[in-house]
């Protein structure tokens, strides 16, 4: 039985028994799996085609699983040969030689995935192979198999094996790949020694390539038989599920760390993850370079740790996430989200700004509405300023918000509006900052900086 036909095989029984063929991958269940299970029933090379930061990689990963758990092969051989049908001239002298007593070894799954990043420095001896002039000087011919090194392709005979970025791949190393692909042989230096491999090639590629750092030639793109393509998400929540899975969330468990639990409300993983989608569809970002999901869950690492680092300063046990920690994206931004234009210094960072404005205003008009709190605004036209910076506790927060008549029912009724519990005083610290924001990004108050301390006012 093929590789392929083997990847069919527990494919038809995992799709039969109703298993989850790739835990973990979210929001790829209607569009980006079908075309895969298509693929692999079609017994085709696949070509996984999207942006950065869509888990192309992860899925490549994941095919292993579905090939046998174990493998013979023939012990004393290179490449794994098969000790029924063997490829190479060593395993048909074993085979020969030795008959049903040859020694087998078995192989898991595990290690019948390889994987290369293509990089322009790959030649053709790294994934096809080469002759071995030490082989050759101990006195063997040229022409013989045993003096051949083999490459990473041979060597995943009756596996998987992965080329990741592959228009980073010089062309002519490309050219080097269209008889595995269709023929299923290699030839090493033009030797008459070829290798009837059987292996499954799956890869990965970024559309912004084929025009950029390189291209797909059109003869290897024609030989790859399903193309793949991936997507963000493309819910708010699926990006949410996505940061949450993937970022270290886990805070303060450990009695050897700060001991200061993190606990994050939804609506903040929801800001954060708005951020990155209006940046998406923002004109100063570059939309062919993509915003990759690695932004919201750096993000969101970025966001707890500040609200960490308060916690150990003020000495609370347990922290809530405020608005005043999305600042500190900034940071986990940079380098993520590529602009259009070569702008003047500082742009990205004024973008992340404008940006936090703009998901803070989305996600509270979801559950809010700032024309209800006029009685909360008309406060702040006596010169009335309330500080809100990150080093204050959320005890110290609320007791500042009930100098202020009205903001702490609002925020009690808010936070009920969001599923949160309004006897939490961490809780209601990071909702009464949420609407007071709310307020702020709607133009209903304003915001000024003081000796690095924070102030709302008119």
């Amino acid at each position: 039985m093929s590789v392929k036909d083997e990847l069919r095989k527990n494919l038809i029984r995992k799709l039969r028994a109703g298993e989850e063929l790739f835990p973990g991958i979210v929001g790829y269940r209607d569009s980006v799996i079908p075309q895969i299970i298509n693929g692999i029933l079609s017994k085709h090379d696949l070509l996984f085609l999207g942006l950065r930061g869509q888990a192309k990689t992860r899925i490549l990963r994941m095919l292993p699983d579905l090939l046998d758990e174990w493998m013979p092969v023939l012990s004393g051989v290179e490449i794994n040969d098969d000790p029924l049908a063997p490829i190479t001239k060593t395993g048909k002298r074993l085979i020969a030689d030795q008959g049903d007593d040859a020694k087998i070894e078995w192989v898991h799954r595990s290690n019948r995935y390889q994987e290369k990043l293509a990089t322009p420095d790959v030649t053709i001896a790294d994934l096809i192979g080469e002759i071995d002039l030490v082989k050759h000087a101990e006195g063997r011919y040229l022409s013989d198999e045993s003096t051949m090194h083999y490459g990473m392709i041979p060597r995943s005979n009756r596996g998987l094996f992965a080329i990741n970025e592959l228009p980073d791949l010089a062309p002519r190393i490309q050219v080097g790949l269209f008889n595995v692909l269709e023929e299923r042989d290699v030839q090493i230096r033009g030797y008459p020694i070829r290798l009837n491999l059987d292996v499954c090639l799956v890869f990965s590629a970024n559309p912004e390539d084929y025009t950029n750092r390189g291209r797909i030639v059109t003869p290897l793109k024609d030989r790859i038989g399903s193309v793949i393509r991936t997507h963000y998400p493309e819910t708010v929540q699926e990006g949410v599920d996505i940061a949450r899975q993937n970022a270290w969330i886990d805070r303060g468990k450990d009695q050897s760390d700060s001991g200061v639990r993190v606990e994050t409300p939804p609506f903040m993983t929801e800001i954060i993850e708005q951020v990155v989608r209006l940046a998406r569809s923002s004109p100063h970002v570059s939309q062919a370079s993509g915003v990759s999901v690695r932004t919201s869950i750096a993000n969101l690492e970025t966001v707890m740790s500040n609200a960490e680092r308060r916690g150990i300063a003020t000495d609370e046990k347990r922290v809530v996430p405020r608005i005043c920690d999305l600042n500190y994206m900034i940071a986990s931004c940079r380098g993520k989200i590529e602009m259009t234009l070569a702008e003047e210094d500082g742009a990205e960072d004024k973008l992340v700004k404008s940006l936090i404005g703009e998901a803070v205003k989305a996600v509270f008009e979801r559950y809010d509405d700032p024309e209800s709190h006029e009685n909360i605004t008309e406060q702040f036209k006596g010169n009335l300023t309330f500080p809100a910076g990150d080093d204050l506790s959320a005890e110290e927060f609320v007791a500042n918000m009930k100098a202020i008549k009205g903001l702490p029912q609002a925020a009690i009724a808010l936070s009920k509006e969001l599923g949160l519990d309004p006897s939490d005083v961490a809780m209601i610290s990071s909702v009464g900052e949420f609407l007071l924001e709310g307020l702020y990004v709607n133009n209903r108050l304003s915001k000024f900086n003081s000796k690095g301390k924070t102030f709302f006012k008119r």
